[in-house]
Parts: structure tokens; sequence; C-alpha cells
């Protein structure tokens, strides 16, 4: 591990004051031995609670490198967790939960093994997770196998926060809805998949508040991935998406009418009344629909998702920081100079 390696740990929180102060000190003890700079950004989701009165009554005391973004709303994790991102100034980011069930000892480790493995995102993997089997392990597995089996990116553990990533890589995917599970097919779609590796983690049981996921995630995680398995072959071309659509409707209504125009005109039958008729008029229509909906899919792929300035969160108060200030140095390092 170089020196030169700055790191920021990123935290979205949302209703967890009792976790915020106890989140600090263990970021603390499991970075002791680490030799380069790091910042810790703790991004408040909106919460109701004093998960922000706990976070700055940290900050007093333990420094300025404890860093508070406060969102005006709650947005979600997803979009708590980019605004942790646009704000991190290392590079290496590392992304974890607030809840205290990933453990910041690993966070080193983790660092280290990216490096030697010359990886660009390294991902968590609970072997041994401490959760309610039905509530929260069943929805979990069904999930990581469904996006493994549509987007050919085969990890265990999808839904692991605690990630390692290099900053140059994670500040080129933009994270929109709830697609944070989703993180490591997003980077794939700008790296190689041979440079996203996995390794088991600690987990821990909550200890504090209450869990924000249950069994209705896993329909959630469905349509999620549906958009995802579009916009990773599609993106670039969506009018080839709803093209298909529309060529095969277009087709199959065109062969329906030109049998139906053969038996009225040299077989002299009477065809008002058939439900082929109904049915082909029905599927040329479609076609157009789909053929025009492809191309104002095209105009609006263009327009939105290539814009670099859009944000799906408003940030209430984002701190004035000198960039060359508010690291957490090696003590050692402070006495050298």
């Amino acid at each position: 591990m170089t020196e030169s390696s700055s790191l920021s740990i990123v935290v979205p929180m949302y209703k967890e004051e009792a976790n915020a102060g106890r989140l600090v000190e263990r970021v603390h003890e499991g970075m002791a031995d680490y030799t380069g700079p790091w910042e810790l950004v703790l991004v408040d989701d909106g919460s109701p609670d004093g998960t922000v009165r706990a976070i700055k009554s940290a900050q007093t005391q333990w420094g300025e490198h404890v860093r508070l973004i406060e969102l005006q709303r709650n947005f979600g994790q997803t979009a708590a967790m980019q605004a942790g991102i646009d704000a991190a100034r290392g590079e290496l980011i590392v992304t974890m939960d607030g809840d205290l069930q990933n453990d910041p000892t690993d966070i080193p480790r983790m660092v280290e093994e990216l490096l030697e493995r010359d990886l660009d995102l390294l991902q968590g993997w609970r072997v041994n997770r401490q959760d309610a089997a039905i509530k929260r392990k069943l929805p979990s597995k069904i999930a990581n196998r469904l996006i493994a089996k549509m987007t050919g990116v085969a990890l265990h553990d999808y839904g692991c926060s605690l990630k390692v990533y290099r900053a140059s890589v994670l500040k080129q995917v933009r994270l929109y809805g709830e697609m944070h599970r989703f993180i490591p097919v997003w980077v794939a779609g700008v790296t190689s998949p041979s440079r996203i590796g996995e390794t088991p983690v600690t987990h821990h049981a909550r200890e504090f508040g209450e869990s924000k996921y249950g069994i209705s995630r896993t329909f959630r995680v469905i349509l999620d991935l549906i958009s995802v398995f579009f916009f990773l072959k599609y993106r670039a071309r969506p009018g080839h998406f709803f093209g298909y659509l529309g060529l095969s409707a277009g087709t199959l209504g065109g062969l329906m009418l030109s049998w139906l125009f053969i038996v009225k005109v040299f077989l002299g039958e009477d065809i008002g009344n058939r439900p082929m008729l109904m049915m082909a008029v029905f599927l040329v229509l479609m076609a157009f629909q789909f053929l025009t909906t492809g191309v104002v899919a095209e105009m609006l792929s263009r327009i939105y998702f290539q814009g670099t300035e859009n944000r799906n969160f408003v940030v209430l108060k984002r701190p004035e920081v000198d960039p060359s200030e508010a690291w957490h140095k090696d003590k050692t390092e402070e006495r050298a100079e």
C-alpha cells in the first residue's frame, strides 16, 4: 500500500442516530494503521431523528476529516451514495452502510488487495451473513442470482455495500433510482469485468435501529434489473430495442394483411368481420408506435443520460473545505513534518 493512495470512505445514513457516533469511532479504530491520508464522508439522507446532531458531535470529537453532507430531504440510499461519491476527494473510494453491520477493520485489507490485484472494484462478500433468513437472506439470494444471470457479471453478494473503487472509474458512473445494488454492473460498463473482484468480509448483526429493507425489495430489484439490462445493452441505441419490437409486429401484421388481401381479391371472401383483420391493423399500428417511441428514446438518451450535470438529489449544505486540509494524517507523518 502506498502513502499516495488517498482514501474517501462514503457512508449514506438514514435514521442512524444510535449508530452514528459508534460508526465514526469504529472507522478510526479500523483505519489506525492506514498510512495514507483519508476522510470520512457521512451523507445524511434527510433523517428526521438526531442523526445529523450525532454526526456533528463526532466531527467535534474527531476532526474536520469527518465530513457531513446533508440532503434536503429523503432521496433514498442511491442518491445519498451518489452525493457522497461526488463529494469524495480520494484516489480510492470506499462505500459502506451506516448500520455497523459492515466492519471498518476490513477496509485497509481490501484497499491493499485492490491495489495488489490491480482491480478497479473490489466487492465485499458476506460469507457468514448475520441477517434474518426469510426477510433479508432469501430476497438477497434471489436477487443475486437474477442479476448474475441477466447481466453476466457473476458475483456472490451484490447487496454488500462494503466496496472499494478507483475514483477515476467510479466517477464515470451515474447512479439513479435505486441502482446502488447494481454498481458492479454499471462499473462493468466502463471497465473490463476482469478488473472487478470480490473478497470475503466480516458481517455483524444490527445492534441498533431497524432495517429499511424487506422481502418486498425483491420485486423492486426485478423491475430495476429490467432497466439495468435495457440501459447496459441499449443505452446508446434504444431505437434498436423498440425497432426490433416494431419490425416484428409490423412484419406479422403485414403478412396477415397480405393474406387477407389475397382472400378478398382472388377468392372473393368477405373479410370485414374477421378477427384477423382487427388483429392485423392493431399490429401495424403497434409497429408504428414502437418505431416512433424508439426515435424519441434515442433523443432522450443523448440529452439526459449523457448530461454530466444532471443530479437526482439536492444538497442542503455542503461544507467549504480547502482541498489540502481536512485529511486525517498518519501521526508518524505529522511528527516528521
